[in-house]
């Protein structure tokens, strides 16, 4: 009897695997290669978009577009956005006040009460409003908010398209954060119960930090949609040539609603600033989302 016979149940040389090894390596390498072209194929466009936009919007970007209004004839050179920027920022402010701590609860519901009854209607309506243009909500603001079918009327104001917003956002920023949530894993959840907490302390206490990084990026997601949206303004805030404070009553200016304004007129020099409108609210949306990442940083760091 040989000494080096092998059992009929031992695992086989690795020599003998190297056949399989060497064509599973090949599949690797041209499955690798595919993502890295489907990848290049989708940066291609976008590459494009901000080359056009930085290249025609440098030129008009200046202190001038940075602190004066629009100039009440599209055919004048020179103003600038400063009533877009401001009604930008006033109209965000109160969509994410809204739809950000909506949206975060709504999530929270669907995944830790996923035993409730309401879970998957919240979660259909969800993915309803999803789906739903974004025109159609703003007239829905419009008839609601703007002619009064409820009673009184705010008109074309602030108010109603930062509510106009908040309603395109508010889908986005639950889904978002409802993948977000079921990515914490459910050890810590059950280590914060072992250890005597109630369901509300488990939610608030340990499953809403350990997935703030990824609610707050999802939360700038929605931002940045609800940034560049023209058509529920169109019906709701409507523009305004001046800085508007108002909250109500009074109709306000976007940067969406300038650029689409004056782009789609026959004048140069509107079509100057509405691409340095463009590179403007480009430009806000990174900040924004910086901000917010530095933020969330510094928080990661104080726990």
């Amino acid at each position: 009897m040989s000494i080096d016979a092998t059992p009929a149940n031992a695992h086989p040389s690795l020599h003998t695997r190297s056949a399989n090894a060497a064509k599973r390596k090949r599949k690797d390498r041209m499955m690798t290669g595919l993502l890295i072209f489907c990848v290049t194929l989708v940066l291609i466009p976008i590459a494009l978009i901000l080359y056009q936009v930085v290249q025609r919007g440098i030129g008009a970007m200046s202190w001038e577009f940075l602190s004066k209004v629009q100039p009440f004839a599209q055919r004048r050179e020179g103003g600038g956005y400063l009533n877009g920027l401001f009604g930008t920022l006033y109209l965000l402010v109160i969509a994410v006040t809204v739809a950000v701590p909506l949206g975060i609860a709504t999530a929270t519901f669907i995944v830790e009460y996923k035993d409730s009854k309401l879970s998957p209607v919240i979660r259909f309506f969800t993915d309803v409003m999803s789906g739903v243009p974004s025109i159609f909500i703003g007239l829905y603001i419009y008839a609601l908010l703007v002619q009064g079918r409820i009673g009184f009327s705010i008109g074309f104001s602030t108010l109603a398209g930062g509510l106009a917003l908040s309603l395109l956002m508010l889908p986005i920023v639950a889904r978002a954060s409802e993948e977000v949530l079921r990515l914490v894993p459910d050890d810590l959840r059950n280590a914060a119960f072992g250890l005597g907490a109630r369901r509300w302390q488990v939610v608030t206490k340990t499953v809403l930090p350990a997935a703030s990084s990824g609610l707050i990026t999802g939360s700038m997601l929605a931002v940045g949609r609800a940034a560049g949206e023209t058509a529920p303004l169109l019906l709701t805030a409507l523009g305004a040539f001046v800085v508007t404070p108002a909250l109500v009553n009074a109709p306000q200016s976007a940067l969406p609603l300038l650029i689409y304004n004056e782009a789609r007129g026959p004048f140069d020099a509107a079509h100057a600033r509405a691409w340095a409108g463009a590179l403007e609210l480009m430009l806000l949306v990174l900040i924004l989302t910086i901000v917010a990442r530095a933020v969330n940083r510094n928080h990661d760091m104080e726990q």
